[in-house]
């Protein structure tokens, strides 16, 4: 049975209006247009100052925060050898947030692994071929410290989809796959044409189709809307990592990872696959009984 939480949570987002947003179009683009303008704050919540060590540098121009492990003692443990990159969801025009920091720092503690995240630029000043290629120089960065074998990605929502199309960046430059590969509730194919969307729309108290795809096309920009670094459920699977997908069914991205999961078999790739029935988008990022399954998978996977 869905917890009692796990019942509330899509009523608090119909009663909130969050569907609305996404249902019409220029809705969507009014509300990234006043965002350009009014950016969000992306700093880590000063909270998390007692659970694990954030600290900022710059790459490339992105500001970018390595969020580590502390010890017993509350003080910064050793250099972990296992890294990853977390690449937060928003349809690629909105900022992340605290449930994201809150999330990235869990995982941080449950895996002893240092955990890198990048403050992207938002579309539409950030698009495809300009982030999917920064995210994988990034990434390769931690490859050239601790090999291949040590380093994962993993995302949310449009992260989960830029986390694919970077592993598949990263296996077009380095042949050695990545330790793995995380997506949860991964966002795959921007053109929202696959009949299932329709079944599973109506229960979805979130995300609509018309919103979705007029922020995506800011995202992809000049590139088509099957080019792999923007869908990158049409990318070459052959070489990649393991993955682990989670979804919710109550997710119209559910659609997405149900055709991902046997074409990524089919060429090879080992694929464990976590399903919460009843559950909402990027459900593990709430403080829900069933999010527990789902980040403890992520935790060992990249640990």
């Amino acid at each position: 049975m869905v917890s009692l939480l796990g019942r509330l949570a899509p009523l608090a987002l119909r009663l909130r209006g969050s569907k609305r947003m996404f249902t019409d179009p220029q809705r969507t683009l009014d509300r990234i247009a006043y965002l350009t303008e009014h950016p969000q704050d992306f700093t880590p919540p000063s909270s998390l100052d007692r659970e694990v060590r954030i600290t900022r540098r710059e790459f490339d121009g992105w500001t970018v925060y390595d969020v580590s492990p502390l010890d017993e003692a509350g003080i910064a443990a050793s250099t972990p050898k296992n890294r990853a990159v977390y690449l937060h969801g928003g349809c690629y025009c909105f900022e992340i947030t605290a449930f994201h920091w809150k999330l990235i720092a869990q995982l941080v503690r449950d895996s002893g692994t240092t955990i890198t995240v990048p403050i992207m630029p938002l579309a539409p000043h950030g698009t495809a071929s300009v982030v999917v290629d920064k995210v994988a120089t990034l990434t390769q960065s931690l490859i050239a410290d601790v090999g291949a074998a040590h380093v994962s990605v993993l995302g949310d929502s449009s992260g989960g989809g830029l986390a694919l199309a970077t592993a598949m960046a990263v296996r077009d430059r380095h042949p050695e796959p990545l330790r793995s590969i995380n997506l949860m509730a991964p966002w795959l194919d921007v053109r929202g044409t696959d009949p299932m969307l329709q079944k599973i729309a109506p229960s979805d108290p979130w995300l609509a189709v018309p919103g979705t795809k007029a922020a995506g096309a800011l995202y992809r920009a000049e590139l088509e809307e099957t080019d792999w670094r923007v869908s990158p459920l049409f990318g070459d699977f052959t070489g990649l990592g393991p993955i682990t997908v989670i979804s919710g069914t109550r997710d119209i991205v559910y659609a997405d990872a149900l055709r991902m999961i046997p074409a990524a078999r089919a060429a090879g790739v080992q694929v464990n696959t976590i399903v919460g029935e009843g559950m909402i988008h990027v459900y593990p990022l709430l403080p829900l009984r069933e999010s527990a399954p789902a980040r403890d998978a992520m935790a060992r996977a990249i640990s």
